[in-house]
Parts: C-alpha cells; sequence; structure tokens
C-alpha cells in the first residue's frame, strides 16, 4: 500500500532551520505531485493550510505566502523523496507538517490522494 513518512521535525528557536524529508513507497513518485501541508496547534478541525507544492517535473513550485523567500521544496524522484527547507522559523510556523501525493499541482488538500502521519514542527520565542 501507499504510505508517506515524514520525517525531521523538531524543537528549533526562532530564526533557525529545520528540513523536513518525505519518503514515498507503494507508489510510482516521479508520476506524482507531492504537496506540504501544515495543522497549527489548537486547530484540530480546521482545514490543513496549504505551504508549498511541487510538480513531478519541478516545473511548479508554489508557496503560500508567509513562507515565500523563508521555504523551499524539492525533491529527489531517484530517492522517491520530498524536502521542505525552513529557514528563518517563526513562533508561528510552528504546526505539524504533512506530506500528501496527489496527480497535480493543487492548494486545496481535498485534491491530494496519499498523506503521511504529519511530523511536529516546534519554534520557540
Amino acid at each position: 500500500q501507499v504510505q508517506l513518512v515524514e520525517s525531521g521535525g523538531g524543537l528549533v528557536q526562532a530564526g533557525g532551520s529545520l528540513r523536513l524529508s518525505c519518503t514515498a513507497s507503494g507508489l510510482t513518485f516521479s508520476r506524482y505531485a507531492m504537496g506540504w501541508f501544515r495543522q497549527f496547534p489548537g486547530n484540530p478541525g480546521k482545514e490543513r493550510e496549504f505551504v508549498a507544492a511541487i510538480s513531478w517535473s519541478e516545473a511548479g513550485t508554489p508557496y503560500t505566502d508567509s513562507v515565500l523567500g523563508r521555504f523551499t521544496i524539492s525533491r529527489d524522484n531517484a530517492k522517491n523523496t520530498v524536502y521542505l527547507q525552513m529557514n528563518s522559523l517563526k513562533p508561528e510556523d510552528t504546526a505539524v507538517y504533512y506530506c500528501a501525493a496527489g496527480t497535480l499541482v493543487r492548494r486545496d488538500p481535498s485534491q491530494y490522494m496519499y498523506w503521511g502521519q504529519g511530523t511536529q514542527v516546534t519554534v520557540s520565542s
């Protein structure tokens, strides 16, 4: 079956950096667009917020405005892995971060078919 496994989360001070990884199995990774979403604490019922996405060919990489210039999404199709490099982290970036796989790059989480279990990112002030 399809599995997406995130790693790389943790506790970091404001201004610091983290790199999240998401490794996929059970699907032809190079044919899927990949997205990163986040769920803020205290809002479990709210829709996950779009962070960034990348097409299978890396031709399209949209970001949400709040992370522009700080976060970078990339992928390595040979390793079935998508990354999210997060620099200049802020306390408001604190959330559970999820990766997802879909057929097209979209900002709407409902357009993604497969999801990881999430990794916690906590940014202290």
